[in-house]
């Protein structure tokens, strides 16, 4: 605009002088520098055509009916830098509004839930009121505020109202009006005498009228009364009386011609039956030679006589008991009935001239083996598992049983009392095994574990319990006295040094045969060099001592064969016992 302005002021002639054009040259060389810089010089006044070709890039657009653009405040601004107009602060929020937003998405909110104002209650009157309630059980009403009320009508509360009222709305920091005059309370018996060292009471003396036993009323008693005979039936073990206890001797030589009874070993035998020592060198069994019949249901336990081992005992449970002759003709000698329910175990005396019965009726008796006659009868009102006498000579009178409620009993048969209890395991006592001399004895126990005792020592000086461990309900000693063979439920059998420590030997395990679920009793040889064993199939098994191999099994049993025994005079001869009712001899 600046050069056509200067175009329309220019001169149209020229001097044709060099001067002159000199002079034009600098002139206009002048007037060059000055336009570089008129843009920023203000526009002269007298310019109209100037004037009206100026360009706004940025128009000032005003909108119809308003004067100004009004500046916007967003909703959520809390602080602002200016000070803004009424309309400002209360103009509507600008922008498109949600169509689809109900009506209580559309209130206010300064929460999640909602919009939340301050309560105008201090903390104080707050915490007052509050504990006010929790302790009286009254406070003042919230939902009043006491200036629409009259004035005789007095405040309003909630909660206990008649306490309210009787302390006149006293709250925790206050004093109720209400107090208990002196004669209203409650008078304490006082001795304050510091020499009266026996009745001295101080502040602890009872109240006057304070009752220390309460007693019931009539229909309290009765009631009372009711419930605990009640209680006593449900508990109370219906004791049977003993049935009639007897004997059948089925031999009729039951004395030889010198007056000497079947308890007498025989001579014409080709064994010493006499000897303590055991055979040289023991041999595997071949041949079956005999069976005992007689039990009408499964056999229990079977024990040879003390000693000379020409007589074999057995407990069945068809509830008798039987003993065998094991040489010349093998019959049967006699027969005990004395119990409602299974024998569970037997057990001689070191002598054999007597033997005690547990069954599972209870009762624990005590048999003359000769006569037959039951001598005393024991009973602790559990199930006996097991039964031992004491082996040492002096103390034949007494013996130990292994009952269901885990205890191990000792009885004096001279008395008929109770001398000792054992009460240390937490299941039913399975097997008493005496070791050390006869010093100590080992149990086994529903409860996994292995417990060694002191005689007469109730608390038990070793417990033997692993993870690993299971039940192990037949255990037997070792010829020598040095180990203990265990019956484990797992299906082998483990081995416990008798002496010193107790030590499990994880070297020596046999395993082959299935006894999970049985206690099958297992036995050495006399000379130690076999070790056999029943199990739940009926079988009977066989290892090698020193090596735990199996040697040997065969099929012995159409039942469980729940009991081994190897005779401790003979090389190779072994009994078995099964469920099937029958006692086997093997050769």
């Amino acid at each position: 605009m600046l050069h056509l302005q200067g175009y329309g002021s220019s001169a149209s002639d020229s001097e044709p002088e060099d001067n002159k054009k000199r002079e034009e040259k600098q002139a206009t060389q002048t007037e060059t520098s000055a336009d570089a810089t008129a843009h920023l010089k203000p526009v002269d006044a007298q310019y109209s055509v100037v004037k009206s070709l100026e360009v706004c890039a940025a128009p000032l657009v005003v909108p119809m009916g308003q004067a100004e653009v009004s500046r916007a405040i967003a909703p959520t601004v809390k602080e602002i830098s200016y000070n803004p107009r009424y309309e400002e602060l209360f103009a509507p929020i600008a922008g498109p509004e949600n169509p689809f937003l109900t009506q209580q998405m559309r209130a206010p909110k300064n929460m999640l839930t909602g919009f939340v104002e301050n309560a105008h209650i201090s903390d104080f009157q707050f915490e007052n009121q509050r504990k006010t309630f929790h302790s009286y059980g009254y406070a003042l009403d919230p939902s009043v505020d006491g200036k629409g009320t009259a004035p005789e009508e007095g405040p309003s509360y909630v909660g206990h109202l008649q306490a309210a009222y009787d302390t006149d709305g006293a709250t925790v920091f206050e004093s109720s009006k209400a107090k208990v005059s002196a004669g209203d309370k409650r008078k304490r018996v006082k001795n304050d005498d510091p020499e009266d060292v026996e009745g001295f009471l101080g502040p602890w003396g009872k109240y006057e009228d304070e009752q220390t036993v309460a007693r019931p009323n009539e229909k309290e008693r009765a009631e009372i009364e009711e419930m605990m005979a009640k209680k006593h039936r449900r508990h109370k073990v219906k004791e049977d009386k003993p049935i009639e206890e007897k004997s059948i001797l089925h031999i009729k030589d039951a004395f030889d011609y010198q007056g000497r009874s079947f308890l007498h070993p025989p001579h014409d035998v080709g064994v010493n039956l006499r000897k303590a020592g055991a055979p040289d060198r023991c041999f595997l069994p071949k041949a079956h030679i005999h069976s005992w019949t007689g039990h009408t249901k499964g056999i229990s336990a079977i024990r040879w006589f003390p000693v000379s081992a020409h007589l074999l005992l057995s407990c069945s449970m068809d509830a008798r008991v039987k003993l065998w002759e094991v040489y010349n003709e093998r019959r049967c000698v006699q027969t005990y009935s004395g119990h409602r329910q299974a024998v569970r175990d037997v057990s001689f005396n070191n002598s054999g001239e007597r033997f005690i019965s547990a069954g599972y009726d209870r009762y624990l008796k005590l048999w003359d083996t000769e006569t037959g006659d039951v001598i005393s009868r024991f009973n602790s009102r559990k199930i006996p598992f097991c039964v031992k006498f004491h082996p040492d000579f002096n103390k034949q009178h007494l013996f130990v049983a292994g009952t269901s409620d885990k205890k191990i009993i000792c009885w004096d048969t001279r008395s008929g009392e109770v001398v000792q209890e054992y009460d240390r395991h937490l299941g039913a006592v399975n097997s008493i095994t005496f070791v050390d001399e006869n010093r100590r004895f080992v149990t086994t126990s529903d409860d996994k574990s292995l417990r060694v005792w002191e005689w007469d020592i109730p608390v038990d000086m070793k417990y033997i319990a692993d993870p690993t461990m299971h039940s192990m309900p037949a255990v037997t000693l070792a010829p020598n006295g040095k180990w203990l063979a265990c019956q484990s439920l797992d299906n082998k059998i483990v081995i416990f040094s008798a002496i010193n420590r107790f030590k499990m030997n994880r070297k020596k395990t046999f395993t082959g045969h299935m006894v999970s679920g049985y206690a099958c009793n297992l036995d050495f040889s006399p000379d130690m060099s076999y070790l056999v064993s029943g199990d739940g199939d009926g079988k009977c098994y066989i290892w090698d001592w020193k090596t735990t191999k199996l040697y040997k099994k065969w099929q012995a049993h159409d039942n469980v064969c729940i009991s081994t025994l190897w005779h401790p005079h003979e090389a190779s001869k072994l009994v078995t016992a099964g469920w099937d009712g029958l006692i086997k001899y093997w050769d």
